[in-house]
């Protein structure tokens, strides 16, 4: 699949254009794809440009979205460089310039909530009424009762519900970052990790410890126990961290980027008395993560 900037984009094609924001490309993002050859989406989220203060943590980094969206089947994804200037734009003007422009849509789906032009005014019934293109307006995807939403699945990411959250993204939950030096507490006990810093742009598991499949280039995903916190048994003055203990696995991987996908959550964070209880229970951990990954892996 190709990702281009809209600046970028081939001119002229008669394209089947799925458009949204998409962040963690979830369930119901997912019949607003399904059957488009292009997805036009934005970078940064919209809100940030906006009214940054209500900036949102995001589920999906751009690298993340575009693999998920490859995965749907799309040719392309075609990426706004979302500013002040783009922002400024008129309903009218984005459907102008943009989708028939720029773009030449012969298809535009979007999800019934869509808004697009300045303030927002744009909506799907004006999409519906250009006759140069056909409109599709997908109903929101309702599961369990829930309506299927970014804004969701962020609160039950944060909660530490993870099983429930991947249910509704369609996959795993991710986290990618690279792996920095610790202060090798883990390896004292017999369990080495590998540490990542949480990235504040986007939304991180709350404290606890967790069963995931860990990979990296040159390494096949593999299961992990991965804990998030701050470590209550010991002093350590650091703040949140993310410590990932890779089975099975004694390479190094300082100065890779690791990706965690999230499966369910084990347990949450706990004060041990002495090493010695938080090393069996670290055990426990092991093993149950172990369980879970043949399982759902």
């Amino acid at each position: 699949m190709k990702v281009v900037p809209l600046p970028e984009a081939e001119r002229g094609c008669a394209r089947c254009l799925a458009v949204g924001t998409f962040d963690g490309v979830h369930l119901g993002h997912r019949e607003v794809i399904r059957g488009a050859d292009s997805v036009l989406t934005f970078d940064p989220h919209p809100v940030s440009v906006i009214a940054p203060q209500h900036t949102p943590r995001l589920l999906t980094p751009p690298e993340r979205k575009a693999e998920l969206v490859a995965s749907l089947g799309v040719q392309e994804m075609i990426v706004i460089p979302f500013d002040a200037d783009f922002a400024g734009l008129s309903a009218a003007e984005f459907i102008e310039n943009v989708l028939v422009g720029a773009l030449g849509a012969r298809q535009v789906s979007v999800g019934e909530n869509f808004r697009f032009g300045r303030k927002a005014q744009g909506d799907p019934e004006l999409l519906g009424a250009d006759g140069r293109f056909e409109t599709i307006v997908h109903p929101l995807l309702e599961i369990d009762g829930e309506i299927v939403s970014s804004s969701h699945i962020r609160g039950l990411v944060l909660a530490g519900e993870l099983a429930q959250a991947n249910k509704l993204l369609g996959s795993p939950f991710q986290l990618r970052g690279e792996v920095l030096h610790g202060d090798a507490r883990g390896r004292e006990l017999g369990f080495p990790t590998a540490n990542l810093l949480p990235d504040e742009e986007y939304v991180c598991p709350g404290h606890g410890v967790y069963a995931c499949l860990a990979a990296a280039d040159g390494l096949d995903p593999r299961p992990a126990a991965v804990s998030i916190g701050v470590r209550p048994t010991f002093q350590t003055g650091r703040g949140e961290l993310i410590e990932a203990y890779l089975l099975d696995f004694d390479g190094v991987l300082y100065g890779s980027e690791l990706r965690l996908d999230f499966l369910d959550r084990l347990r949450g964070e706990r004060r041990f008395g002495d090493a010695d209880s938080l090393v069996a229970q670290m055990h426990r951990d092991v093993e149950l993560t172990r369980e879970l990954a043949g399982r759902l892996g």
